[in-house]
């Protein structure tokens, strides 16, 4: 099972913080070490290799030519949110799909997942929007921006994707801290939400 690595002195959490597990999650390429590298206060985690001969046929490099490494476990980082008393706790999930059978052990113990999508190849979301519903994660979505990218509506994004009403969508920028800690906050919220909401509905009338 992957856990939480431990942590130096200097990254200590107060007792009372409750820790919050969440996955990034995305497909291949689509920011995710970015993003955790962005938002985390500490110093993240990785576990990235380069990209050798062996990708060649096996990962798809169509218009990230330049990419030179790859998660092949996690990426992890945390930040703490003082007002709600949460610390987050964040697993970034390798995008390839050689490396699925990690999903199982990255998501023991995981309250929600942020997906980060990615307009100029939206099909390759929809395996890990499914990934995520097979676990039974709540989840928002978060459209990274890049440079090269077509500007395109959120609406548009979210029937392209078939997303519920209900489930948060934004835009993000992967390499902005504060855009990366909006993202964040919206999922913690939404996990609240939909918490209050099934207490609701299990509730005796």
């Amino acid at each position: 099972m992957v856990s939480a690595p431990s942590l130096p002195d200097s990254a200590y959490v107060p007792a009372a913080m409750a820790s919050v597990k969440l996955l990034i999650a995305g497909h291949f390429g689509v920011g995710k070490t970015t993003f955790v590298g962005s938002a985390s206060e500490i110093e993240p985690l990785r576990t990235e290799e380069r990209i050798t001969e062996a990708s060649v046929g096996v990962d798809d490099l169509t218009g990230r030519e330049g990419k030179t490494h790859t998660t092949v476990a996690l990426d992890f980082g945390r930040i703490t949110l003082p007002q709600a008393g949460a610390a987050l706790y964040l697993f970034g999930t390798p995008g390839q799909q050689r490396f699925a059978p990690l999903w199982g052990d990255l998501v023991a113990g995981a309250l929600g997942a942020l997906v980060l999508a990615d307009t100029r190849a939206l099909e390759l979301t929809f395996p890990v929007v499914d990934a995520v519903e097979a676990y039974g994660l709540p989840y928002v979505v978060a459209v990274n921006q890049f440079d090269d990218a077509r500007p395109h509506a959120l609406s548009d994004v979210r029937a392209a994707l078939d997303l519920d009403p209900l489930t948060p969508l934004m835009g993000c920028d992967a390499r902005d801290r504060t855009s990366c800690h909006l993202s964040l906050i919206s999922l913690f919220e939404h996990l609240v939400t939909s918490r209050r909401d099934r207490s609701s509905r299990e509730r005796p009338s």
